[in-house]
């Protein structure tokens, strides 16, 4: 009888990762807006029609990709989010603090920009006059903006990119699906791989952030030049002062007092998608990001899933609450209107409970409409402020992604649910980490005979 011994199998053969150094995305981000400066200026000064023409299609394809996928982005992420919330315990407690911590943070913004407004005078000395001024393409209004939350069809809401009604929608579909219970898993489970598709998707544009910041900055600078800033000087500085009191003096003071938390840590995680926010002006379009460091910063990934994507669409302190203060005082001085203690109440309630009408999409025309036309403003105001409203929306957009972030961090931490050793080591960019990841995988080949 013979014996036959199997000789042992070969090891696997593995394929080293490649040794070339990658550039960090934030270094790419820099370098695209150093970039888009230098074009756009080359561009203006010259005078040269094709870098004009090439700058404002590059920024512009970049601004589409991000809007394409925004609709149905925000219609599965609000369904997932809602019912993940089935996941968490103390789902209703947590959903409560969460709106309460939006609207305390938003109250302390529009206290910040009423402020500021009102010590720097914007609209004094500017030059401009009411004739200066035009109606705004789109206008808001307490009755537009209720009757505006249900739509006329299911279809609409995504072809004009209603937002609104798209959340709307999600929200119902969402809240019958955890009435239904497991008779609507295949339409969870759908919706979740549709949604992991989307972001999958998402994060090839984002990928593209760099060159499109070159193109977004270089239009900027072709279109407006630095010209345009002198009748907006103190405007513009009220706006960037006002989100960096709250971005860098009310954000890192709410995280040391009420969540106990390292102020420092939350800013190395949540950067790369405040610097997205900044380049790309679309909460939405930075969404993907906001929920990966939301996540990193220790928060439980069923809450962020959550909070994040209701943040996205809802928690502006940017755009609802520090710019339609300042701009309702600047266009009010310039239109010789007498502003007293009853309108600046009505502007923190307007900015508190209307700010869901900003939608997470880039501008705040329809909120700042919001805003005048409830105190009796002239909508035509709007119009002085179109021309340097991109240079406005770049800062406002990155508070609001920083606050979108914030709150689940600081409502985790109250509720004892954030997990501090991943908050205390948050640090890099979700996306440098995606390709890292992707470089150092092995592929395992097979051993031959």
């Amino acid at each position: 009888m013979s014996v036959s011994a199997s000789a042992p199998a070969p090891a696997p053969v593995t394929k080293s990762p490649s040794r070339i150094p990658r550039i960090p995305f934030w270094a790419q981000i820099v370098a695209g807006l150093v970039v888009g400066v230098l074009l756009g200026w080359l561009a203006r000064s010259q005078d040269i029609g094709w870098l004009q023409e090439t700058l404002a299609q590059v920024g512009g394809i970049f601004v589409q990709l991000l809007k394409l996928a925004v609709a149905p982005l925000v219609f599965f992420a609000i369904l997932v989010s809602i019912t993940n919330l089935r996941k968490v315990n103390n789902a209703a407690r947590l959903a409560a603090q969460t709106l309460v911590w939006f609207m305390i943070t938003s109250l302390i913004a529009v206290a910040i920009g009423l402020a500021i407004g009102l010590l720097t005078n914007p609209g004094s000395g500017t030059g401009l006059t009411p004739k200066d001024g035009k109606l705004p393409e789109n206008k808001g209004s307490w009755i537009d903006f209720l009757t505006g939350i249900v739509p006329t069809d299911v279809i609409t809401p995504f072809t004009e990119l209603n937002v609104l009604q798209i959340v709307f929608m999600a929200a119902v579909a969402g809240i019958a699906a955890l009435k239904l219970g497991d008779r609507a898993q295949p339409i969870l489970s759908l919706s979740e791989s549709v949604l992991e598709l989307l972001q999958k998707a998402l994060w090839w544009v984002i990928r593209l952030a760099p060159i499109g910041t070159a193109g977004l900055i270089g239009k900027a600078i072709v279109n407006y030049g630095w010209d345009l800033l002198g009748k907006y000087a103190t405007f513009t500085a009220d706006v960037y002062i006002g989100c960096a009191l709250v971005l860098f003096g009310v954000y890192p003071l709410l995280l040391a007092t009420v969540a106990k938390l390292n102020p420092i840590q939350f800013y190395k995680g949540a950067w790369p998608a405040i610097q997205l926010a900044f380049v790309s002006r679309s909460s939405v379009g930075t969404m993907p990001v906001t929920q990966r460091v939301t996540e990193r910063l220790g928060v439980p990934k069923e809450y962020a899933a959550f909070s994040v994507p209701f943040g996205a669409t809802t928690k502006m302190d940017g755009c609802a609450a520090i710019y339609p203060a300042l701009a309702a005082i600047f266009i009010a001085q310039i239109f010789d209107v007498q502003l007293g203690i009853k309108e600046y109440l009505l502007i923190a309630f307007v900015s508190v409970i209307g700010s869901a009408a900003t939608a997470g999409l880039t501008g705040a025309t329809v909120m700042l409409t919001l805003t005048l036309s409830t105190l009796g403003l002239p909508l035509e105001g709007v119009g002085l402020l179109m021309a340097i409203d991109p240079i406005l929306d770049m800062m406002r957009t990155a508070t609001n992604v920083a606050g979108q972030a914030l709150v689940p961090v600081i409502v985790s931490a109250r509720e004892k649910i954030l997990d501090v050793a991943a908050y205390e080591s948050a640090s890099g960019s979700p996306v440098d980490e995606r390709e890292t990841a992707s470089a150092e995988q092995k592929v395992t080949l097979p051993a031959t005979a």
